[in-house]
């Protein structure tokens, strides 16, 4: 990766997330990144459909708090294919 890339979380790639879970234990989610969750009004979450390594639970979505997070595996990167949003300003709302 050259410097002038950012690195971020891509709606269908295959992450495995490492969070807090207990006093002496951490939760391990392993599945497909579905995007961003608004939890309340001050906190947000990562939506990530659960793979067959969960079980039963495999095809179920998780949302896993952005403060509960102590790592992220990337384990199959997919391409960002969203375009590049304009920079200039086309109007003025007032």
């Amino acid at each position: 990766m050259n410097e002038k890339e950012k690195m971020e979380l891509t709606e269908g790639s295959e992450y495995k997330i490492f969070s807090i879970g207990g006093r002496e234990n951490m939760i391990e989610t392993e599945g497909i990144f579905k995007g961003f969750i608004s939890i309340g009004v001050d906190e947000s979450g990562l939506l990530v459909e659960l793979n067959h390594s969960h079980g039963d639970m495999g095809g179920k979505v998780r949302i896993v708090p952005l403060h509960a997070i102590l790592a992220i595996d990337i384990i199959n990167l997919k391409e960002n294919s969203k375009k590049e949003d304009d920079k200039g300003v086309s109007h003025y709302v007032g």
